[in-house]
């Protein structure tokens, strides 16, 4: 069971700035049925949890002491995508299905890429599920060993699907697909070009403190 501390907060607006300088991220809990709380939360602690959790998995909120099953629903970074400046943690019923969002993780490795040279290319990264908050998956599998050839694909009804839980995509649509690898276009070098027959050097004078030197050869055909 995942766990992360919280205590209630006072501060609001532009003055959130004062929490995030001192480490803690600002957040609200709600849910259908609750009551809105304003938290703050450890930056520190919150990103262990959440590389664990993701957005699928229940995390048990603990404030004042008080647990809330809860689900991590939105990360709001800075411009810089660097920082985190706000939480949405989403309050579930235990005994009542929700939807969310969970990663698709490609496991093993295409033959068709090892032993044939060809290039993966991955179509879909996240897919729609529904469950009770207790089932939720914390990703799914897709085995890619069943791509031995060249434009293989992978579908939607290749999805692993754990018990209790819904995915919504279509069963034909792509998810992952082997293609060739393009080749590098060959370009000529550009041929040099040919004097005319009968054609000379044509020297010419030094300037001052400079050694001779001649120039490419004249196109000018020599008078007979």
């Amino acid at each position: 069971m995942l766990k992360l501390e919280a205590k209630k907060r006072e501060i609001f607006g532009k003055k959130v700035k004062n929490l995030l300088e001192q480490g803690l991220i600002p957040a609200e809990i709600y849910g259908h049925g609750f009551e809105n709380i304003h938290i703050a939360v450890s930056d520190k602690e919150f990103k262990t949890i959440f590389r664990q959790a993701g957005e699928s998995t229940i995390v048990t909120l603990v404030v004042d002491g008080q647990e809330y099953s809860v689900i991590i629903y939105d990360v709001q970074k800075d411009i810089l995508g660097d920082n985190i400046d706000h939480i949405d943690f989403y309050r579930v019923h235990m005994d009542e299905k929700i939807k969310t969002h969970v990663p698709l993780v490609f496991i093993g490795e295409a033959p068709a890429v090892k032993e044939k040279g060809g290039v993966l290319i991955k179509s879909v990264e996240e897919v729609e599920v529904e469950a009770l908050p207790g089932d939720l998956p914390h990703q799914l599998e897709i085995d890619l060993s069943p791509l031995t050839e060249i434009h293989q694909s992978l579908h939607g009804r290749d999805i692993k699907v754990p018990k209790g839980v819904k995915i919504f995509i279509e069963p034909e649509m792509g998810i992952v697909t082997v293609i060739e690898q393009q080749k590098e276009e060959v370009v000529e070098a550009p041929k040099e070009e040919v004097v005319a027959e009968g054609a000379e050097a044509v020297p010419i004078a030094p300037v001052e403190g400079q050694s001779p030197q001649e120039t490419t050869p004249s196109s000018t055909p020599k008078q007979k």
